[in-house]
């Protein structure tokens, strides 16, 4: 949910910049802005797409807009197969310099490490979830049985098994889950490094928080080579060809949506940061739960403290 709500806010971030300082072409961007971080949430929450193919394919969107309101401004809008000839072209003219690259770069090296971190989440949870119902063997039933209730019979209600005897009886019915252990160990050491990668500069927070600067570091960039570009255009897409205007002014409601997200997110930004943080070093204290789950079980509950008489298996001793 602290993913999701952090891609939201971003998307929001990038939507308002178009509305605050691009409005006549707000509309449209915005519509791409919106597949974009759609795109982000897709790859994020597992779903196979390259990052650099939907980073590449915004900016595709973004050039015929871009050129239809900034570049090459008319009273009319450019047609639909002329938009299509840019869109197409986008990569060969470079009209926002290497920052798609560099959005490229930034995308995959924060939602990478997030996104193997959630993967993570969802296999500890299977992991635990499995563990949690185990079917005991009948060697290990009958010497439970004879543990805790053959000194009743005897009429011995109040011992308990001696703590060695208990061990022995609890390792080895827990034998499958003890080979968990080194895997389990190698698990929480991995999610430790992995929950290094997401902070920092290359940190999904930072990244996403500041595509919208990116954003406008491109459209910055293609306004001032306009002239240039107007000429590349031309090669290759011939003059513009222009259809009766249809652009809608700026629809989306920054200030009812912002300042409910902004005053969330400074929750939330300490949220996903400590409680991740929070999250690990609780995490570290169970590193050796699956090998000394026996240890645990027999000296918090099962066997008898020291000093106190206790069940043998055959006889109570001190």
């Amino acid at each position: 949910e602290t993913f999701e709500m952090l891609i939201r806010l971003a998307e929001n971030y990038t939507s308002t910049l178009f509305c605050s300082a691009y409005r006549t072409m707000a509309a449209e961007a915005i519509v791409h802005v919106q597949e974009f971080f759609t795109d982000v949430g897709l790859f994020l929450f597992g779903t196979d797409v390259s990052t650099e193919e939907f980073v590449n394919r915004f900016f595709d969107a973004l050039f015929p807009v871009v050129y239809n309101h900034v570049i090459n401004p008319g009273p009319t809008d450019i047609s639909r197969e002329y938009a299509e000839c840019l869109r197409v072209a986008r990569r060969d003219i470079r009209p926002f310099g290497n920052i798609p690259k560099k959005a490229v770069g930034q995308m995959g090296r924060s939602l990478l490490p997030s996104r193997a971190f959630l993967q993570a989440l969802n296999l500890g949870i299977e992991v635990i979830n499995t563990t949690d119902h185990l079917h005991f063997s009948k060697d290990c039933s009958r010497a439970l049985l004879r543990m805790q209730y053959c000194p009743h019979c005897q009429g011995l209600t109040l011992s308990k098994p001696c703590m060695g005897y208990c061990l022995n009886i609890i390792r080895g019915c827990l034998a499958d889950i003890a080979e968990v252990d080194l895997h389990w160990r190698g698990y929480i050491q991995s999610l430790e490094e992995l929950s290094g990668a997401l902070s920092g500069a290359h940190g999904i927070e930072h990244v996403l928080l500041n595509f919208h600067s990116l954003v406008h570091d491109a459209l910055v960039q293609a306004r001032l080579n306009g002239p240039e570009l107007s000429e590349q255009v031309n090669k290759i897409c011939g003059p513009p060809v222009r259809k009766p205007k249809q652009s809608p002014d700026c629809s989306f409601d920054q200030n009812k949506d912002n300042q409910g997200l902004k005053m969330f997110f400074r929750d939330s930004e300490e949220t996903l940061v400590n409680r991740r943080k929070e999250f690990i070093s609780h995490l570290r204290l169970y590193r050796a739960f699956y090998g000394g789950l026996a240890d645990q079980l027999c000296g918090n509950e099962l066997a008898a403290a020291d000093g106190l008489p206790c069940w043998n298996g055959e006889d109570v001793v001190r």
